[in-house]
């Protein structure tokens, strides 16, 4: 069951980074008194009592303005308000109910998704409470008081959250459908990806980055197996800021990426792998999916003996953090190589949900800490005791050793290249978790 997506909303300057900031607990988003300073949705993974949710801040929504990074901000928010389960509509006490509020409550009436009104910066409920009761006036329902600052009334604001929350049991569950996510940046052939594999038109397509307006799912048969392939969608319409364009496809990355059990990042072999196609890919490796790289526009590009080492050493090098990951080049255009995605695909969900036998990993272990002596510190030497998997996608193991301290990232590097070798695992991210015990 994927995440529920939480957006904060509202206007310019009425503390939304600050909240958003608080709820994930670091310092994420840029915070100055300046409207229109976070230009990028940023999203965060937050708890709150038994439930794990994502949680998208947006730029703030001017509703007429015809400012071109303001008119951005309007459109990336319009996508965090069309992907989310529950919306935070922020305001602000000290500014009173304003004209553009009222607009905002109006967008988010037409959105028909759960709206939970918050009234920000109410930094003693004795004195502001008399200002807040205004806020019943914009027709969204009860007011909940905070403030982000002093993280006054966040209780209440979250308990309120998670009661919109879909309940845990559903159509998603029962559906063993292997679900595929394809991400990229806009106008690298996605829906082209998916429209020639499933033979049809199912996906508008054009030049124009950014025309798919929302995320599609469409059912692909190959050799009597059915799958789910989930395009993830771009812009309206085609920005003025290439900056500005590549950053709103992380959240509809992000909300993809959460349905899916195998994610294709599809990158253009005539721009080659960029920042923007690391940051998308570090989605998907953070949340532990089965991760394919096709590089598409493979026909666009002049070819010697050399072309496709050099073309995966790049991509390598970009992309370090995931060696695992497997790597196909393609054209949707011509389909050139499109039949070996399925069989890559079922590869990935094997070795993504593989399970390996404790007894013969830990003689796999025995024998790499034979080939190659444990990290030590002032004379203590790292024990490994013992290693066991508890759970599958992506495949987790915990390490149990004598000290924590003494396990360096470089050796749990070490170890999971020796269980790669020798049960492969290509296409998925391995995770460990060590823990102390004493000897005995």
């Amino acid at each position: 069951m994927r995440k529920p997506i939480v957006a904060i909303v509202g206007r310019p300057n009425v503390g939304k980074s600050t909240l958003f900031n608080a709820l994930a607990g670091e310092r994420i988003s840029i915070v100055q008194d300046t409207p229109g300073v976070t230009r990028d949705r940023i999203y965060a993974d937050v708890s709150w009592l038994d439930y794990n949710f994502t949680l998208i801040d947006t730029g703030g929504i001017e509703p007429e303005s015809s400012d071109i990074i303001l008119s951005q901000m309007r459109e990336q928010a319009e996508i965090a308000i069309a992907s989310a389960d529950v919306i935070l509509f922020l305001t602000d006490v000290r500014q009173g109910v304003q004209d553009a509020d009222g607009k905002v409550a109006d967008m988010l009436r037409r959105s028909r998704k759960p709206v939970i009104l918050v009234v920000n910066k109410v930094d003693s409920f004795e004195k502001f409470m008399p200002d807040v009761y205004e806020f019943y006036n914009l027709g969204i329902g009860e007011p909940y008081p905070i403030s982000s600052a002093s993280m006054l009334g966040l209780g209440d604001m979250l308990d309120e959250v998670v009661r919109y929350f879909p309940k845990q049991e559903g159509e998603e569950e029962e559906d063993d459908r292997p679900k595929v996510a394809i991400v990229g940046k806009p106008n690298v052939g996605k829906s082209s990806l998916i429209n020639k594999l499933a033979q049809e038109e199912r996906v508008i397509v054009s030049d124009i980055a950014g025309t798919t307006r929302d995320a599609i799912d469409t059912n692909i048969t190959y050799n009597g197996k059915d799958y789910i392939f989930i395009d993830t969608a771009g812009l309206r319409r085609k920005s003025k800021i290439k900056e500005e364009i590549e950053r709103y496809s992380i959240i509809r990355a992000v909300t993809a990426i959460e349905r899916s059990d195998v994610v294709i990042i599809v990158i253009d072999a005539t721009e080659g792998v960029t920042e923007q196609d690391a940051k998308i890919a570090g989605i998907a490796h953070d949340r532990g999916k089965g991760i394919i790289i096709a590089v598409n526009k493979w026909d666009a590009i002049e070819k010697d003996n050399t072309t496709v080492k050099k073309h995966t050493e790049r991509i390598r090098q970009v992309l370090s953090f995931m060696p695992y990951a497997e790597i196909l080049f393609i054209s949707a255009k011509s389909g050139q190589r499109l039949p070996k995605i399925f069989g890559m695909i079922d590869m990935v969900l094997e070795n993504n949900s593989m399970r390996v036998a404790t007894g013969v990993l830990n003689e796999i272990v025995a024998e790499a800490v034979a080939m190659q002596q444990p990290p030590s510190d002032k004379g203590k030497r790292l024990k490994i005791y013992y290693v066991t998997q508890v759970s599958v996608k992506p495949p987790t193991f915990v390490i149990f050793v004598n000290d924590k301290e003494l396990m360096h990232f470089s050796y749990v590097r070490y170890l999971e290249n020796r269980i790669r070798d020798t049960f492969g695992f290509r296409g998925t991210a391995l995770k460990f978790i060590t823990r102390a015990r004493k000897e005995g």
